[in-house]
């Protein structure tokens, strides 16, 4: 079983609560915005951390995190990108990927908008964007996602209320 701490657009900002949440993850995922060098680094020294760039980031974010990341994780076929639109709606970047080979976890961020969704077309294929764990957006609450992958099978999903933005 692999424990999981998800998380996506910190715009530089990772407070106490959020890293006491992650200490005894296997592995971070990063969804994107990271803001700056600093929170990835951070992140690291918690545990294995795989993300890729948002929007906001960096040439030296992008220089260590990837656009887009296809991997898989304890049995479980995982793409994550920051752009990547929801099921029905897919950013044109990725569209194509998904449809001729749909991975069964795809993740985005971008939107600082939490969502955990089936596609309804795709056997097998669950959305997760975790919403937004920074300060900076028009969210109003700042959220984040754990779960555990066993054997390809995400169990024991939780969304995460950080408390307001602001």
């Amino acid at each position: 079983m692999l424990k999981i701490g998800l998380l996506s657009d910190t715009h530089s900002y990772l407070d106490d609560q959020i890293l006491r949440l992650l200490a005894d993850r296997d592995e971070i995922w990063h969804a994107g915005d990271f803001g700056n060098m600093e929170v990835s680094d951070r992140l690291r020294e918690l545990a294995p951390l795989r993300g890729v760039y948002g929007n906001i980031d960096g040439a030296d974010i992008r220089h260590v995190h990837p656009k887009v990341q296809r991997f898989v994780a304890d049995g479980l076929d995982v793409m994550m990108t920051h752009i990547g639109g929801y099921p029905g709606k897919y950013h044109p970047d990725v569209r194509e990927s998904i449809k001729l080979n749909p991975p069964q976890l795809y993740i985005t961020g971008h939107s600082h908008i939490l969502k955990v969704m089936p596609d309804k077309s795709i056997n097998n294929l669950l959305h997760i964007n975790p919403g937004a764990a920074g300060k900076h957006g028009f969210h109003k609450i700042r959220t984040m996602v754990r779960f555990a992958i066993d054997a390809g099978v995400v169990q024991g999903l939780q969304v995460i209320e950080l408390g307001k933005r602001a």
